[in-house]
């Protein structure tokens, strides 16, 4: 547009002169249109067709669908623009560095050690004069009779329960080794035993083995467990020792 405007405004005489055929061909009156409209008809004619179009344009543009593809395709046009310059990014300034306090260092008081008391004299001390006692008045004291302590009472020896008064409540539960019998073992076992008053055997001792330690072993063990009938003499209750013979006898 700019060389144009130039163009237009250099003067006449700096144009070239027109060609003689170019001349000849402006001074030719325009033929007539075959549509027999003129030169301002023509215009108005393009102008109301420019407007027609306008028209159906904008109300194309009033339909929802023709709008929402619109949208759609809307995003799809290049933008010539150019960008905006991204905004330039601050720069801030370090804190400044913390000082750090100066420490001063205090001297160590000196503490000075207190002085160490000097020991008090010691008073003399004067040793008074020893004054000697008058002679002891000597006094007969009749003597005093110092009791007797009785004499120890001995100890009441075990009573020996005879054999006749000891009896089982239950038969006892003699267990005859199986070893013992396969090898022939048998014998009899004598056994110590301290009878209580309630009849349970206190305590149990081996006073004559039958050679065989197995039939030992068995006899004990029975008798630990045997209850007896409460023992008496004269109708009276009594616990002490009795001799209990064990058999063992193999079947013949």
């Amino acid at each position: 547009m700019a060389s144009l405007a130039s163009a237009v405004a250099l003067p006449s005489r700096l144009l070239p002169a027109p060609s003689p055929a170019r001349a000849a061909a402006a001074r030719v009156p325009p033929r007539p249109r075959e549509d027999g409209l003129s030169r301002s008809q023509w215009q108005l004619v393009v102008a109301a067709i420019v407007v027609l179009h306008v028209a159906g344009v904008w109300a194309l543009l009033q339909v929802r669908e023709v709008q929402d593809a619109v949208r759609e395709v809307a995003p799809m046009f290049v933008s010539l623009i150019a960008p905006d310059k991204p905004p330039e990014p601050v720069v801030v300034a370090p804190p400044p560095p913390k000082v750090q306090p100066k420490v001063v260092q205090r001297p160590t008081p000196v503490i000075a050690a207190a002085p160490t008391p000097q020991p008090r004299p010691e008073p003399a001390f004067v040793v008074p004069a020893q004054i000697e006692p008058p002679p002891p008045v000597e006094v007969a004291v009749a003597p005093v009779a110092q009791p007797v302590a009785p004499a120890p009472t001995p100890p009441t020896p075990p009573k020996i329960i005879p054999a006749s008064a000891v009896q089982y409540l239950e038969p006892i539960a003699l267990d005859y080794p199986r070893l013992s019998r396969k090898l022939g073992e048998a014998g009899r076992v004598m056994l110590h035993v301290y009878i209580g008053q309630d009849g349970l055997p206190k305590q149990v001792d081996l006073s004559q083995s039958s050679k065989f330690g197995r039939l030992d072993d068995a006899a004990l063990a029975a008798v630990r467990k045997a209850r007896f009938r409460p023992p008496t003499v004269n109708g009276q209750l009594i616990e002490g020792w009795a001799y209990v013979p064990i058999d063992f006898e193999l079947e013949k």
